[in-house]
């Protein structure tokens, strides 16, 4: 038997550390050629570790949500044969983070062990023992929740022996098999005293970083002017019931983004990044234009680059394709940095009025409101149309309140009458 030792990898374009976002194995897991073993992230992308061969993971030298630097040794395995490390060479690993396997449940929920470092579990026997601070809610599966109100069992007396204090269904049955019928439960309101610790680690952390740079380095300007999309938005229905088979369906967004290139060939400092460090704005000819998408994991901007050279059915296609994508965690580093401008919208839930945040470090962003038919004064009376919000936020350091203003009664103009978005001057 032998040790084959894994380090971070070197994930390149000059990235020294990444942060350990998941571990897929415990100390004690068998593992073959090419199984995942962790998740780590850099600025930009998600790697996963594969495992180098099969093994048995002995040690793991990292917890959820650390900094790792790359060479660093993360992970230690039992391989037959000649391992990567000579004997004499291990030292003595401190004592690890995570070291046993959870015990697992037949409840869906508990079929693959929680990721999170653990402690040593104890011996079933001691599991009546509660291992939680006071007020500190019970982790258990529906089906232990619903045994334990069925036999009058209040679980926050009953100790839990898998991943993070999680009470399984053996652990409720050494809890009754040892007499235990303490508290029972009743059906009046009591007071929840329980705080809930969520390490902020992985798509979280790099969010609330590029979030706390941007307000705190770019002094906002934000502005809001409301939009008639009425003849938009029956174009935009006539073009669809027009579509081919295979077609991306066309949303608000594309005409958006067409009415902003047309705005933007008018006033190119829109289109740009600002080094504050430097002091150098760099106006892009290109328009690569961010769209944020919300995902499971998190708010991320995929980027459609050239807009300026797509068509309204380009612009849709793409941006259906990017947002799959970010969804399913496949969008490449590429795909998800490098744009020049962003626009945001929260669709049907996007409000009345927002205040979006500089996708630092560019100087614009265009927030999309929700739609909604009101009545307008017109001709002498009032009539329903479609009307909706562009809430739009600038860096003030680069970009006057006149030219914002400007910028956005342009591309007001060009929704308001949608044929002029696509006449060529």
């Amino acid at each position: 038997m032998g040790v084959h030792e894994i380090r971070m990898p070197d994930i390149g374009e000059g990235v020294a550390e990444a942060e350990l976002v998941e571990w897929e194995i415990n100390i004690g897991s068998e593992v073959r050629e090419d199984d995942v073993l962790a998740s780590v992230m850099t600025d930009k992308a998600t790697v996963e570790i594969p495992a180098p061969r099969d093994g048995k993971i002995v040690w793991l030298g990292a917890e959820i949500g650390e900094i790792v630097a790359v060479g660093a040794p993360i992970i230690r395995m039992e391989v037959d044969g000649e391992g990567n490390v000579k004997p004499g060479e291990v030292n003595e690993p401190p004592p690890a983070k995570i070291t046993a396997e959870p015990q697992r449940s037949t409840d869906a929920e508990d079929v693959k062990p929680k990721p999170e470092p653990v402690a040593v579990k104890p011996s079933i026997a001691a599991a009546p023992a509660p291992r939680r601070a006071p007020g500190e809610k019970p982790l258990a599966s529906p089906s232990v929740r619903k045994r334990a109100l069925e036999a009058g069992v209040d679980l926050r007396h009953v100790g839990g022996s898998a991943g993070a204090g999680r009470i399984t269904h053996e652990d409720l049955d050494a809890f009754l098999s040892a007499g235990g019928n303490a508290a029972p439960i009743t059906n009046g309101r009591v007071a929840d005293t329980s705080i809930t610790e969520v390490k902020v680690v992985g798509l979280r952390r790099k969010i609330a970083e590029q979030m706390a740079r941007s307000k705190s380095r770019i002094p906002h300007i934000t502005y809001v002017d409301e939009v008639d999309m009425t003849a938009l938005e029956e174009l935009r229905e006539r073009l669809n019931k027009e579509r081919k088979d295979g077609q991306a369906k066309l949303t608000v967004l594309p005409f958006l983004m067409r009415a902003l290139a047309r705005a933007i060939e008018e006033q190119p400092q829109m289109n740009a990044r600002f080094d504050d460090d430097a002091g150098i704005i760099h106006q892009y000819g290109g328009l690569h234009m961010g769209v944020a998408a919300q995902t499971d994991s998190g708010l991320v901007v995929p980027v459609v680059r050239h807009v300026e050279g797509l068509s309204l059915r380009d612009c849709a296609e793409e941006v259906t394709r990017l947002a799959a994508a970010a969804k399913a965690g496949t969008a490449s580093r590429e795909e998800l940095s490098g744009s020049t401008i962003t626009i945001t919208s929260l669709g049907k839930l996007g409000g009345v009025v927002t205040t979006p945040v500089i996708n630092h470090p560019e100087v614009a962003i265009i927030g999309v409101n929700k739609m909604r038919t009101l009545p307008v004064w017109q001709d002498g009376e009032f009539v329903p149309r479609k009307m909706m919000n562009l809430s739009s936020s600038f860096d003030h350091r680069v970009i006057d309140g006149w030219d914002a203003a400007v910028f956005i009664q342009r591309v007001k103009g060009l929704l308001e009458s949608p044929a002029t978005i696509f006449i060529e001057d």
